[in-house]
């Protein structure tokens, strides 16, 4: 439903941007506010995480396709595929921390002991 919303506020709207993404930014504000995954989209999305590779295939299938134009532009190629995964490791690393602050704070028995070293 949240796709089909961005979908048509993509197309309606001439938002430069995938509805798809419009659609999982609609989602992630919905869960936020909801404040709790609904057991369907959880059943839903461990489904999806646990075929995950399934997911990629396509992705890898047309990489190989395409190896003669990587080969040629190895380069950026190469450029893209490392900033990527630093982002990706720097963000994530980020949000664990935040969410592991949030959840050390959140426990009453965690600030009884806290002497402030390991902040």
């Amino acid at each position: 439903m949240c796709q089909l919303i961005g979908e048509v506020a993509v197309r309606s709207l001439g938002i430069p941007l995938p509805g798809a993404l419009i659609g999982l930014m609609l989602l992630t504000v919905g869960l936020i506010v909801l404040g709790k995954v609904p057991q369907a989209l959880a059943q839903v999305s461990g489904g999806l995480l646990r075929n995950m590779m399934l997911l990629l295939a396509p992705a890898v299938v047309g990489l190989i396709d395409n190896f003669a134009r990587v080969r040629e532009e190895w380069l950026p190629f190469l450029a893209a595929c490392v900033v990527g995964a630093v982002v990706t490791l720097a963000v994530t690393a980020v949000v664990l921390q935040r969410l592991l602050r949030n959840d050390a704070q959140n426990r009453p028995d965690a600030n009884a002991g806290s002497t402030g070293a390991d902040a």
